[in-house]
């Protein structure tokens, strides 16, 4: 397996939290989505990363697209704990969340990246909306689901991670008066699968990533 990225983007993170969970060994190559290779162009409809690339002898290489389809097949024929509910419905409900939590990503990038003050106040109050939602719906905790940590964590862990680095250079008071996601934050920061997802300067780099945007950072 190798796992075509990016390192900073939050999709990537996602699949690698899953691959950490799973314990599945997997390479890796890093591509600039600055400037695209034709090769990715070729195998990735969109131009996006991840791609999760199969090579086995005497075949031609397969791959799949897309995180959310990549967090299915790893869920269906990878070793270890399974990380969706076993009934269909709960399962579904997982699915839907996940796809809540890209929506959530989508915010938080129009958040990041206002040009200028009117912008940022939008894109702050929508995330608000977004964030208020999913603190109505999360169990007790410590994860999504209660105890039991589940693909849906591995969905919004990237998404807390990046407004942890914001509030590092300036508090943003998107999650307060969300004791319940606040908490989420902290249990999946400390989880060894999520914690190691990416480098140790993930957030100087994250924020530089920014910085060339001119973001409001």
């Amino acid at each position: 397996l190798t796992l075509i990225h990016s390192p900073s983007c939050p999709f990537v993170q996602r699949v690698v939290i899953a691959l950490n969970e799973k314990h599945v060994d997997f390479d890796r190559l890093a591509v600039d989505l600055g400037a695209k290779p034709d090769w990715l162009l070729a195998i990735s409809p969109l131009g996006q990363v991840p791609v999760l690339k199969f090579e086995r002898e005497g075949e031609q290489p397969e791959v799949i697209f897309e995180s959310a389809a990549i967090l299915d097949y790893l869920e269906e024929t990878a070793p270890g704990e399974k990380l969706y509910p076993t009934e269909p419905l709960k399962r579904a409900q997982h699915r839907a969340w996940i796809a809540f939590s890209s929506n959530v990503l989508d915010e938080l990038y129009r958040f990041s990246t206002a040009a200028d003050g009117a912008a940022l106040s939008a894109a702050h109050a929508a995330l608000r909306q977004k964030l208020k939602r999913l603190e109505s719906v999360r169990n007790a905790g410590p994860y999504f689901a209660g105890q039991h940590f589940s693909l849906v964590d591995a969905a919004f862990a990237p998404a807390f991670r990046q407004i942890d680095a914001l509030d590092r250079v300036s508090r943003t008071g998107l999650l307060d008066g969300f004791p319940g996601l606040e908490d989420w934050s902290r249990a999946l920061a400390a989880r060894e699968s999520v914690r190691v997802a990416v480098p140790r300067d993930h957030a100087d780099h994250y924020l530089d990533q920014l910085r060339t945007k001119h973001a409001i950072v």
